[in-house]
């Protein structure tokens, strides 16, 4: 029996030549711009989800690819334009694309890419898959917008953050899962139960990236460490510790929020140490990650289902 990480190789072997066919244009610096993104060292779990939904249902055809395709560039999309936002001059450990190309290439080769996307969806030819995508993209610009609007909020609520999270970030998550189940013909019930482990992986994943800002090495999240303190991001272990610290310690995080700059880094940090605000964290990202593999258990056992749970924990891993 072939073990996840082959599992996961063979989809990306197949998923990878299917970009190279469908990422067109007669502009040559749209392609250029869109590879030097796509190939920027991204872990491809959004439509590796799209591949290993619809398999696990029986269905390897190459719709399920194309749709795979399909939820890349809409992911790539969002990437492009988010960096344009947050002025971001690093993703991944390389220049972003706006850093290298400027910030009016990557605005328009992120628009050229959710258009192709929606092309590529038209030639799968399922109604549901439309829906779908057209929710989840609207969604996800909410998510965009709701988390500038709360740019150095810091009192924002633990139920806030879930709100914007998962539209922002677990809605592609729940899409990807969801377009594989409807591909290979599941059921209305799978389908949902799909998405509902979508849902539970985005948020775990967002999660972790939020605990890693903090708690993670710049060659292992690809950008320096404190850079959503600098940008005002308040993410969960920043409302926890506004929740819980004292008066001395919440006026230290407020004074770093509000800095526009990450030179209060290491004393927030000692905060979220000391009032467990990390560990708090990892505990919710684990209960997300249990509710995700629970999500799943009406499908049929098989490799690809055994993968989706790997894949899942594996999320976890980068802060354990």
């Amino acid at each position: 029996m072939k073990s996840s990480s082959s599992i996961t190789n063979d989809l990306l072997l197949r998923l990878n030549e299917e970009i190279g066919a469908q990422l067109v244009s007669q502009v040559p610096l749209v392609g250029e711009v869109a590879r030097y993104t796509i190939d920027s060292g991204g872990k491809r779990l959004r439509p590796i989800l799209v591949l290993l939904s619809a398999a696990s249902l029986g269905y390897e055809e190459r719709r399920a690819v194309q749709l795979a395709v399909a939820i890349e560039f809409v992911h790539t999309a969002t990437l492009l334009h988010d960096d344009v936002v947050d002025s971001s001059a690093v993703r991944r450990g390389m220049s972003t694309a706006n850093e290298r190309f400027g910030n009016a290439a990557a605005v328009l080769v992120g628009d050229f890419l959710y258009s192709r996307a929606f092309q590529i969806m038209v030639d799968v030819g399922e109604s549901d898959v439309f829906r779908i995508m057209a929710d989840a993209t609207n969604a996800i610009s909410e998510g965009e917008v709701l988390q500038l609007a709360n740019v150095q909020n810091c009192k924002l609520t633990v139920g806030s953050y879930f709100e914007m999270i998962r539209a922002k970030t677990s809605r592609l998550f729940d899409a990807a899962a969801m377009l594989g189940g409807i591909v290979s013909g599941g059921s209305k019930e799978i389908v949902t139960d799909l998405g509902r482990y979508g849902t539970h992986v985005g948020t775990a994943f967002q999660i972790v990236d939020d605990i890693l800002d903090y708690d993670g090495a710049e060659s292992e999240i690809g950008k320096k460490p404190g850079d959503d303190l600098a940008e005002g991001k308040v993410t969960l272990p920043v409302i926890h510790a506004l929740e819980h610290g004292s008066r001395g310690d919440v006026k230290v995080i407020q004074e770093a929020i509000l800095a526009d700059g990450a030179s209060g880094l290491a004393s927030v940090v000692d905060i979220f140490r000391k009032l467990g605000s990390l560990d708090y964290s990892r505990e919710l990202a684990q209960k997300e990650i249990a509710s995700a593999e629970q999500s799943i258990s009406s499908l049929p056992e098989s490799p690809f289902k055994g993968c989706m749970i790997d894949l899942a924990r594996n999320s976890l891993s980068r802060i354990n």
